[in-house]
């Protein structure tokens, strides 16, 4: 299974209210257990073993809950953002030496249902430089904002009014260390301009999963996934996995 980079680095200022000035957002407690127990033994689970955590705010409190990994089957690095600012394609770029050649991408604040050796397996065969995990949404749960034809990535436009598109990113990518070549280290750009860079040259290839996503990001989000994961039971199995 290739590495796993999850960006984790955000304020958080849209669940200040719970958070608070100090607390990461990937520690808000949900159903029981800080959320980021839950996201790093769903990938346990799909057969992740390495782990790249990019944490920015609270990225202390982060490392210190999550260790080495061991509790979760995972070996967990954790990159702290620099002294500068890189947006999350910049933090990505410069976590390179530790993700290899191929990599998945996702983010701290997301529960999704990725089968991801399955996924990989596709991108392996398509020879393309990104995959972009796709939902048919229809504006349901949050705006569409890609465009998605005979199993390529061919538009992906965030605050697009609405009805312009039928899917929306997954939240969960594969990419190659030549996405990022157009970047000088030390870039500061969003990993979305480098989504848009393979679109251009035909390189970002889609896997389209069918499972709606959840997410701690907003309250909306959060009292969904707080529900959702209490009715998993989720928790107890993560104690019965040793975590």
């Amino acid at each position: 299974m290739y590495p796993v980079a999850v960006l984790a680095g955000g304020l958080g200022t849209r669940m200040a209210k719970r958070t608070g000035p100090r607390l990461p957002k990937a520690l808000l407690e949900v159903a029981g257990r800080p959320f980021i127990d839950f996201k790093l033994g769903q990938l346990a689970e799909q057969g992740a073993t390495r782990v790249v955590m990019l944490l920015g705010h609270g990225a202390g409190a982060i490392a210190e809950h999550v260790g080495d990994g061991a509790a979760y089957g995972l070996d967990i690095e954790i990159l702290p953002d620099g002294e500068a600012l890189l947006g999350t394609g910049g933090a990505v770029r410069r976590a390179l030496p530790l993700l290899g050649d191929a990599f998945w991408v996702t983010y701290g604040d997301t529960y999704l249902q990725v089968p991801m050796a399955e996924v990989e397996a596709a991108f392996r065969r398509a020879g393309r430089k990104g995959l972009m995990t796709v939902l048919r949404n229809r504006d349901a749960w949050d705006p569409s904002n890609v465009a998605f034809r005979e199993g390529l990535v061919v538009d992906y436009r965030k605050g697009a009014p609405p009805g312009t598109y039928e899917y929306i990113d997954y939240g969960m990518s594969i990419l190659t260390a030549g996405a990022f070549a157009p970047f000088a280290p030390g870039t500061t750009f969003d990993l979305g301009e480098a989504l848009q860079s393979l679109i251009a040259g035909t390189e970002l290839m889609g896997f389209e999963v069918a499972e709606r996503f959840y997410e701690i990001g907003s309250e909306g989000g959060f009292q969904e996934t707080n529900g959702y994961l209490q009715g998993l039971g989720a928790a107890r199995r993560l104690d019965a996995g040793g975590r």
